[in-house]
């Protein structure tokens, strides 16, 4: 099988030639280095490709004033702006100030006019033209909790939800009408390949009452819509997963990542594949900083037969934690770990 099939194969329920072992991304590697090209070539990588913002208007937002590595942002309403500050790393960014602290901050950006967003799909497919049939591009999405996440910090989401919990919702329910418009005219115009992110923000945070309120009323039709067009949903959730697998899997979704082992989760393999019963892809379960990007070859190497094992050859993909921001020794390993699996 090429990488592609693979994946494909292991995320729709067959049983690949092979377990595939998936990098997410190229980490943090050189994309033009010959290690780079070995890992593309010897692994089964997923490609992740942003498409967009489904949720704020992209006229509505303006930076204002950049100091260091820091750049504030203004976020227009009728009521007056908004503003943001956002740090940049060497690795990463993260928000220092978000555009919302209160019901007043919601109550005015949801006043601001929407149009809706246009998918920018050029990267996407020139991503799939590019790698081909040696790696799964996949189109980010963010699911109906990405927008409060975006708009407040975890501590003011936490506190809105403990003492204004319609709020919320009222908030995803927009989301949610946002993110549709934005699914559609993605697979209308050829994407069949999705992962959806925000599950974490309710499961880490929130609890299961807000699951129940903020979660399933909104993925299972957004991946009910992309299925109709016979499109893949790949589900991000990091966190202890043991105790949401089982509503997570009758969202309907086609794969799950990354299923953390203790000490960062509490994900079981075995178990995991018992819960799931065959519905969900499960991917991952190797921290990709602190096993993969640390550890000798030969520990990581007991450790993936030893996944392997567990999870066995259907419904598995070996990877890390999708942090997208491995070095150069976690990508020998990825290369190491799908020598092994081809032995096996």
């Amino acid at each position: 099988m090429t990488s592609r099939e693979r994946l494909l194969c292991a995320v729709q329920g067959g049983t690949p030639d092979r377990v595939p072992v998936a990098p997410f991304g190229l980490g943090a590697l050189e994309p033009e280095s010959d290690l780079c090209r070995q890992l593309v070539e010897r692994t089964d990588p997923f490609i992740p490709i942003g498409i967009g913002d489904a949720f704020i208007p992209a006229d509505a937002v303006r930076a204002t004033k950049r100091e260091g590595n820091a750049t504030t942002f203004a976020l227009e309403t009728p009521s007056g702006p908004l503003t943001e500050r956002v740090v940049s790393g060497d690795r990463a960014s993260w928000r220092a100030q978000h555009f919302c602290k209160d019901a007043k901050d919601i109550e005015a950006f949801l006043s601001i006019p929407f149009k809706p967003a246009v998918p920018h799909l050029d990267d996407f497919f020139a991503a799939e033209k590019k790698y081909g049939e040696a790696a799964l591009v996949l189109a980010d999405v963010g699911n109906a909790m990405m927008l409060p996440a975006r708009l407040l910090s975890e501590h003011d989401m936490c506190m809105m939800w403990a003492t204004a919990p319609e709020i919320m919702e009222t908030l995803a329910r927009e989301a949610q009408r946002r993110v549709e418009l934005f699914a559609e005219a993605a697979c209308r115009a050829g994407v069949r390949t999705y992962r959806i992110i925000g599950g974490e923000y309710v499961t880490v945070l929130l609890g299961p009452g807000a699951f129940d309120r903020l979660i399933a009323p909104f993925d299972a039709p957004l991946v009910q819509l992309i299925h109709r067009h016979a499109g893949i949903v790949y589900y991000h959730n990091h966190g202890r997963m043991m105790q949401w697998l089982d509503k997570l899997g009758r969202l309907g979704i086609d794969a799950l990542d990354p299923l953390e082992a203790p000490p960062w989760g509490d994900t079981d393999l075995r178990r995991a594949q018992e819960i799931l019963g065959g519905r969900v892809c499960i991917v991952g379960n190797l921290d990709d900083m602190e096993v993969l990007d640390k550890l000798p070859t030969e520990r990581v190497l007991e450790m993936a037969a030893e996944r392997c094992r567990e999870a066995g050859r259907t419904h598995f993909i070996l990877g890390g934690t999708a942090s997208g921001t491995y070095g150069a020794h976690a990508a020998r390993n990825f290369i190491a770990m799908a020598e092994m699996v081809q032995r096996l």
